[in-house]
C-alpha cells in the first residue's frame, strides 16, 4: 500500500475550484519537485465527483497497459516527474530500493532522477495512468535492465 493520501477537499463552486487550482505549484515554482500525489484533491458534485490531478501545467499524459507476466525497463529521468494511478489491475511497483503491489486506485510519485519500474505478475492486462511533469521526451529514458535488451 502507498504511503500518500488524496487530499479530500469539498469543493463546490467554480470561485472554490479556481482557488485550489492557482494553489497548485508549476513545474518552475520551488515546490515543483515535492510529491503531487498530495496535491490531487477530489471535487464533490450532485452527480458523483472528480479527481483533478493536475491544473495549467506542462504536463504529458498517458495510459501504460502492462500485458501479463512483462514488465518495463528499469530506468530513471533526467528531465521529468511522473505520478502514476494504478486504474484497474495490481501492478508491481519498483521505486528506489523499494518494491511493491500497487492496487487499484494507488497513487505513486516518481521524483526526478529516480530508479523506477512497472510490471504485471497477474494474468491480466494491468493499466497505469501516467502523468509526466516537465519537458517529456522518450530519449530521456536511461535504462539500467531491460528485459527486451534496448539501450
Amino acid at each position: 500500500m502507498s504511503d500518500h493520501t488524496t487530499t479530500e477537499e469539498q469543493i463546490h463552486t467554480p470561485e472554490e475550484l479556481a482557488a485550489a487550482a492557482r494553489a497548485q505549484p508549476t513545474e518552475g515554482s520551488p515546490g515543483a519537485y515535492r510529491d503531487r500525489t498530495r496535491d490531487v484533491f477530489v471535487v464533490e458534485r450532485p452527480w458523483g465527483r472528480f479527481e483533478q490531478f493536475a491544473t495549467n501545467e506542462t504536463v504529458t499524459v498517458k495510459t501504460v497497459t502492462i500485458d501479463p507476466g512483462q514488465r518495463l525497463s528499469l530506468q530513471h529521468h533526467a528531465a521529468r516527474n511522473e505520478m502514476w494511478q494504478v486504474l484497474d489491475h495490481p501492478v508491481d511497483v519498483t521505486l528506489g530500493d523499494r518494491t511493491w503491489s500497487a492496487q487499484p486506485g494507488e497513487l505513486v510519485w516518481v521524483p526526478v532522477g529516480t530508479l523506477h519500474r512497472m510490471g504485471n505478475s497477474g494474468d491480466q492486462p494491468a493499466r497505469v495512468l501516467e502523468l509526466a511533469f516537465g519537458d517529456f521526451d522518450e530519449a530521456d529514458i536511461t535504462r539500467v535492465e531491460d528485459d527486451y535488451r534496448r539501450d
